[in-house]
């Protein structure tokens, strides 16, 4: 697989070009503002200051700090109901090309808060960061879902929890303060998702639109296997172009349809709420807010005051790698035993962390067991949750289903981060370390929910995977919750003995 790639570098260029302007800004936005968090505190005060001539009271900082930072997935919400709107009317190519100037109007206007001495330009830039993410992570996932090739499908989806990852370590290398995460420089971080944003304006016209866009939702099958030939090179595609003309004889009679619908109708209704259990699961299981309020946390570890920075860029480092590695275990693993397995060491992980921090004050030594549970938090949600909840979506729904089913799950992920980015700094100023007993459940809950509801579709059709979520619809209207994927072959088992008998 790996080999194969390889000879196909203009697809992993394109795979880079539309990751850079889509899961790589949301990881970024995620961990750039902690780095500079001060220094925009003291900046809030300052202006403050100069308008009302008395400083900002603690409470009221610590209020404002943490609407900027919790602005960010309301500006994600609103974005993932425009990225329902525009992927689909304009395609994912251009929903992503208007996306990159809202990033440049975002970072601009990051870039001059400083000179304008306005907080308000801050708020207004993460609120259009948030708007851009939250367009790019739908149209990235839709981008990615139809046009990598069948025997590399799960490998490419899963590049873009590593475009995540990769986000995340780079927010935090940017912040350091010999690069830009100083008194006089914190600005300039701010505005960096421009950068990114810009590349991908000048790279991706080059690349064509969806494949599976262009002969499904248009119609167009010329410009389709264009697509293809520009993307995976000169080859015979009938065998594609086959499945794809299925796919849409399937739809034909079928029109767009909303939540509501998705909710109301028996046939996807148990794959649509099992998408949105996973997304959020993800999100409450605290692995973002190790990022957002990164200092909190590692203060609550002991660590010194100027190791942080530092931390942090190893943690994150391990997210990235591990990503990475998940990618080429995916398929051999399976979707849920990564998940289900997953949730179950990250709740482990968080009862050794809540343990040590209360012990932190008795032996020295404890610290470092407690950060070394951290990282190992770490390093087990990139190899579950953190790389496989972003595949299973694409893999669930079809065409007709796929676009509302992955705005809604992104939907309830921005709510939850909103949630927890807004309460979370009290939470942890009024319990301290028993605070990550709120992961600990979440994760407990995830865990018993992949391993009970939630079908193996490694190596499985989207018709192998849809008849496993009607087998869970029949057993929920018969009340039956555990082992339902094992009964039917117990039956048939007992018929074929009852005969033989």
């Amino acid at each position: 697989m790996l080999k194969e790639l390889l000879h196909r570098r203009k697809f992993i260029l394109f795979v880079f070009t539309i990751g850079i302007g889509g899961s790589f800004q949301f990881g970024f936005n995620i961990s750039t503002i902690n780095p500079p968090s001060e220094h925009i505190k003291k900046f809030i005060n300052e202006t403050w200051m100069e308008r009302h001539e008395k400083p900002l009271q603690e409470y009221s900082l610590m209020l404002l700090w943490s609407f900027i930072v919790s602005i960010y997935p309301v500006g994600g919400l609103i974005g993932a109901q425009i990225a329902a709107i525009f992927t689909v009317k304009y395609g994912r190519k251009k929903s992503l090309l208007c996306n990159d100037i809202v990033a440049i109007v975002a970072a601009l206007t990051m870039g001059f808060s400083k000179m304008a001495r306005s907080f308000e330009m801050i708020v207004v830039g993460r609120f259009l960061y948030g708007v851009n993410v939250g367009i790019g992570l739908v149209a990235h996932g839709l981008y990615l879902g139809e046009i990598a090739p069948k025997n590399m499908r799960g490998a490419v989806c899963m590049t873009r929890a590593v475009f995540v990852a990769f986000g995340k370590w780079m927010g935090l290398v940017v912040g350091l303060r010999q690069i830009l995460g100083n008194e006089s420089t914190w600005h300039l971080q701010l505005a960096f998702s421009g950068l990114p944003a810009l590349i991908q304006l000048i790279i991706l016209p080059w690349f064509p639109e969806s494949p599976r866009y262009l002969l499904i939702e248009k119609g167009n099958r010329d410009l389709c296997i264009d697509a293809l030939q520009k993307l995976w090179g000169t080859g015979d595609f009938t065998e594609e172009v086959e499945d794809m003309m299925a796919e849409k004889a399937q739809m034909q009679g079928s029109s767009k349809r909303n939540v509501i619908q998705l909710v109301r109708d028996k046939m996807v209704r148990c794959q649509f709420l099992t998408s949105v259990a996973i997304s959020t699961g993800m999100q409450l299981s605290g692995i973002n807010i190790v990022y957002f309020y990164a200092s909190d946390v590692y203060h609550q570890l002991g660590i010194a005051k100027d190791k942080i920075p530092y931390v942090g860029i190893g943690a994150s480092g391990i997210e990235m790698l591990t990503s990475v590695m998940c990618g080429f275990i995916i398929e051999r693993a399976g979707r849920k035993a990564l998940l289900w397995k997953g949730y179950c060491f990250m709740a482990l992980w968080m009862v050794l962390l809540i343990i040590t921090l209360s012990l932190k004050e008795k032996f020295s030594w404890i610290p470092y067991c407690s950060l070394a549970f951290i990282l190992a938090y770490i390093f087990t949600f990139g190899m579950g949750a953190g790389s496989v909840s972003g595949v299973l979506p694409l893999e669930i729904f079809t065409q007709s289903n796929r676009s509302i089913a992955l705005v809604t799950a992104n939907s309830l992920q921005w709510l939850s981060l909103f949630g927890l980015g807004l309460v979370f700094p009290f939470v942890i100023s009024a319990l301290g370390h028993f605070s990550f007993l709120l992961f600990f459940v979440s994760c407990c809950l995830s865990s018993l929910f992949t391993f009970y509801v939630l079908p193996e579709t490694k190596g499985k059709t989207l018709l192998q995977i849809t008849e496993d979520f009607n087998n869970l619809r029949i057993a929920w209207q018969k009340g039956i919750f555990s082992r339902i994927y094992k009964r039917p072959v117990i039956a048939n088992q007992t018929e074929t003995r009852s005969t033989r008998l």
